[in-house]
């Protein structure tokens, strides 16, 4: 039996919604089994395998392969071993590269070049009311979209869903990394309310091609599969 952590990373304030996470702690009581395989078992849009949890060097599957580097992933896993080691980590390592982490108050941060991230389309609608209606993208050819609007332009708030089949996920309920490349698009802070009412942080980073994403994570009871 292999122990699961289940996460939910960016939770509303009062901790509610937020994209489930999958953490293998110890990634090597998997033996040799497959991790995409054990991946779609866990059944999360993303699942993470440590491999040092003191390193912080670790390896993150979708339903139909490794990503190099994605926002929630990054996060809860960043909350999830400052509890286990007592420490907040300071540098993450996806297969990408360093990936910086702190925490700001309740929130927990990363920042990656958008260069890590996958290939995020952003597609502007008329309301925040519209992409509430939303029964699925736009268009089949919408296959790695964020599809937002404004809720409160000035104050930086946006409405916000993913639909990512192209990444085996209908539907992301809260992606970091498309948030992250559109706080970048836009040059400003963003308060992304995502999916069914998760919260995500994010804004451009300290260097081009940079961006910082945020937010809380709350923990569910283990599994084991």
């Amino acid at each position: 039996m292999v122990e699961v952590r289940p996460l939910r990373v960016f939770t509303d304030d009062g901790g509610r919604h937020g994209n489930y996470l999958g953490v293998v702690l110890d990634a090597a009581a998997l033996g040799t089994t497959d991790r995409l395989s054990f991946a779609n078992l866990v059944g999360y849009s993303a699942t993470v395998f440590v491999e040092d949890a003191d390193k912080g060097v670790l390896q993150i599957f979708t339903p139909v392969g490794e990503l190099p580097f994605a926002g929630h992933p990054v996060v809860g896993t960043a909350w999830l071993l400052a509890r286990e080691l007592g420490v907040p980590p300071t540098t993450l390592y996806p297969a990408a590269g360093p990936v910086p982490t702190w925490t700001e108050g309740p929130q927990v941060w990363a920042s990656a070049a958008l260069a890590w991230t996958p290939p995020w389309w952003h597609e502007r609608i008329g309301s925040a009311v519209a992409v509430d209606a939303l029964r699925g993208p736009q268009d089949a050819a919408q296959d790695a979209t964020q599809i937002w609007a404004w809720e409160d332009e000035p104050a930086g708030c946006v409405r916000a869903r993913v639909f990512a089949s192209r990444l085996g996920i209908p539907e992301d309920e809260a992606c970091g990394s498309a948030c992250m490349r559109l706080a970048a698009a836009l040059g400003r802070a963003l308060i992304v309310r995502h999916g069914a009412g998760s919260i995500v942080a994010a804004r451009p980073g300290a260097a081009p091609g940079m961006a910082d994403v945020g937010g809380r994570v709350v923990a569910e009871p283990v599994r084991r599969l």
